[in-house]
């Protein structure tokens, strides 16, 4: 039996460059580090007093004034939001921060032998944002998330007040969920609620420096269970 080894070598002028290469890769990852760390101690000296910012306000959601109820060939929610934004939140806003917002509602259909079946989902979107220059606040309302690259044709309204402005994100009126045709008379159903201050659309490093903080931990959930009655006939 004969064995047989392949044997190549790279031409001098490739091993010449691999050795370059490998050479040059300490210095570039280290660079590297460093511009990255740099950076993120600038950015925390300079928005790290706002995100650990103690508060003397809690960041409690409550909701009131809930309202399900079908209109013409839907279901509608209709609900009023209460929320004071702690001192943390609202420095960093008036500092050029702009904050996020979302609202989502599902409806599901409980079954006993299998998981819930999700038959809706809807959500809503919003970005306050604050101009020192007109010291006017500006609230940009979407059904999708709002990157932070920009805004594309989304439009927004323009407030001179930061209440006005809050009002609105506070307030819900018609907000369609479910179309009528999908619900089955008889069946047990669960709408499922959640508003939030929503930091994944925030920048990274904010993100990590929030981490822990309970002024930046907005968040309401209610569930409520639905009955629909047979429709009625002439």
């Amino acid at each position: 039996m004969v064995f047989i080894t392949l044997y190549s070598k790279s031409p001098p002028a490739l091993e010449a460059g691999q050795a370059a290469s490998q050479a040059s890769t300490p210095f570039a990852g280290t660079f590297w580090k460093a511009f990255l760390g740099l950076w993120m101690g600038l950015w925390m000296c300079f928005w790290g007093p706002l995100v650990s910012a103690q508060s003397t306000s809690n960041a409690v959601v409550q909701m009131s004034d809930f309202k399900f109820e079908r209109q013409d060939e839907a279901y509608l929610l209709s609900n009023t939001l209460s929320f004071e934004l702690p001192q943390a939140v609202e420095d960093a806003l008036s500092k050029g921060i702009a904050l996020y917002f979302m609202a989502e509602v599902q409806v599901a259909k409980e079954r006993w032998y299998w998981y819930d079946k999700y038959l809706a989902r809807q959500e809503r979107h919003y970005r306050l944002s604050y101009n020192p220059l007109s010291r006017r606040w500006r609230l940009v309302t979407s059904s999708k998330p709002i990157a932070n690259s920009g805004l594309g044709v989304t439009m927004g309204v323009a407030y001179d007040a930061l209440g006005e402005a809050l009002s609105a994100i506070k307030r819900t009126t018609d907000w369609r969920v479910i179309e009528a045709t999908d619900i089955e008379p008889g069946g047990k159903y669960r709408l499922d609620y959640q508003f939030k201050l929503d930091l994944t659309q925030f920048p990274r490093p904010f993100q990590i420096g929030t981490l822990g903080e309970n002024d930046w931990t907005m968040n309401l959930k209610r569930s409520q269970a639905l009955s629909f009655e047979s429709p009625k006939l002439p």
